[in-house]
């Protein structure tokens, strides 16, 4: 990567990387309610482990992490 382009991404996360998270959550958020949507389970990092959460415990996983934000 050229230094100058190097530059500009340093530039965008330290003014708008909140902009860019909240997009990432946000598209993460809606891929998880799809799968729900489908009756697809996801797959989650916990305490080390994949553990898979099934479509009908979705909505409680979306409140916990919520409640942890």
């Amino acid at each position: 990567m050229k230094a100058e382009a190097s530059k500009d991404l340093d530039r965008i996360f330290a003014e708008g990387g909140h902009l860019i998270t909240e997009a990432l959550r946000k598209g993460a958020r809606e891929a998880i309610l799809r799968h729900k949507k489908e009756g697809f389970p996801i797959v989650v990092w916990r305490n080390g482990k994949t553990v898979w959460i099934p479509p009908e415990e979705i909505d409680d996983y979306l409140a916990a992490q919520d409640a942890r934000r």
